[in-house]
């Protein structure tokens, strides 16, 4: 009876709490899984989450492939402006940033001695011709041989050229602008001296048009005509200035692989010496789609925008699409590959789109307006 009972109370205590543990644990499993279904089901008949954006619809534009550069605006006319005879100044007329007329005096070196010279030469050139005036007329009375009228006319043209050559002395030491141009910096001031070939200033013409340039590949340049249309940006405005090629340099530089080209601006010219991006076409014009800016998101896998199509029951859904970006033109952004026209795609609120969310979507007008033009 005494081992009959330790075996019974041995037994019954374990398996006692075990079957407690069970209990509880199921009770917990099944409620835990009622309270999944009740969720799921309540989830079920709750409705989809709409995500609202406005759309554009993917247009059609000419698109053409640029490379870019940088150039450097260069005057049509520029001189480095030197004094070609010594002399002391006596007259100066060279205010930085002032334009001049083509003919101004800029500079006057010191002639008085030239000025001398030039009264005696004059002098002594009245007395030649009235020599030989008086001259002619003894030969006519056949009072004069014809050997002193040529000495006399060989006199009187000697002392006309010798005049004219001091004229030519005083108006080389006037210094006057070669053309209309705009005066550089200057450090000339009156009693100064001048030695021959001095530096005095700079004049840039002052014109409308203006050289612009710039390197291009020797591909890039092989390509390239005279007449070729290119574009030229200017730092302070974005908006792109038309320039025409003039020159393609025949030598492609050794150390860079690269070639000079000179194209001619001939609207709103940028100052001289400025620096300038140009835009040079390559290729042949093809086509491309373009959609509004803000539909275009980048991401770490690249560019990609969200296409709007319909599902199976009819409903508008977004969905992420890769695409290969090209240059922005206005509020437009061309799309090089990825898209095709008339696709829709999310434009305002595209940030907050997922893949397959449900979408209310609004058109944008100015879009749709720009693609039915």
């Amino acid at each position: 009876m005494s081992r009959g009972f330790r075996y019974s109370a041995g037994w019954s205590g374990p398996s006692v709490l075990l079957a407690l543990v069970l209990l509880t644990g199921g009770a917990l499993a099944a409620w835990k899984s009622a309270s999944i279904r009740k969720s799921n089901e309540a989830s079920a008949h709750q409705p989809e989450q709409v995500m609202a954006v406005t759309t554009a619809v993917a247009v059609v534009r000419p698109y053409r492939q640029t490379t870019t550069s940088i150039g450097t605006v260069l005057a049509m006319r520029s001189i480095t402006l030197k004094n070609e005879l010594a002399g002391t100044v006596r007259k100066v007329n060279l205010s930085p940033g002032q334009i001049v007329q083509e003919g101004t005096v800029l500079v006057g070196l010191d002639v008085a001695v030239e000025e001398a010279d030039l009264q005696a030469q004059q002098a002594r050139a009245a007395l030649a011709e009235t020599t030989l005036e008086r001259l002619k007329r003894l030969q006519a009375a056949k009072a004069t041989s014809q050997e002193e009228v040529d000495q006399a006319s060989a006199a009187r043209d000697v002392a006309l050229a010798e005049t004219a050559r001091i004229k030519a002395v005083i108006e080389r030491k006037t210094i006057r602008a070669p053309f209309r141009a705009r005066i550089g910096i200057s450090d000339v001031h009156i009693g100064q001296y001048l030695a021959e070939g001095t530096d005095i200033t700079t004049l840039q013409g002052v014109e409308r048009a203006a050289n612009v340039d710039f390197t291009v590949a020797q591909s890039v340049a092989a390509a390239l005509r005279p007449g070729n249309m290119i574009a030229v940006i200017a730092p302070d405005d974005s908006t792109p200035l038309p320039a025409r090629i003039t020159a393609i340099d025949s030598r492609v530089d050794p150390t860079t692989r690269n070639a000079l080209v000179r194209a001619e601006l001939t609207s709103r010219a940028p100052a001289p010496g400025a620096s300038v991006r140009v835009e040079i076409p390559v290729g042949a014009t093809t086509s491309a789609v373009a959609v509004p800016v803000s539909a275009l998101r980048k991401g770490p896998g690249g560019d990609h925008v969200f296409v709007i199509a319909p599902d199976s029951t009819g409903k508008a859904r977004a969905h992420e699409r890769p695409v290969v970006s090209g240059p922005a033109t206005d509020d437009e952004i061309l799309i090089i590959s990825g898209l095709q026209p008339n696709e829709v795609v999310a434009t305002s609120g595209s940030f907050k789109l997922r893949e397959g969310v449900l979408i209310a979507a609004a058109a944008d007008s100015a879009n749709n307006a720009n693609g039915k033009q």
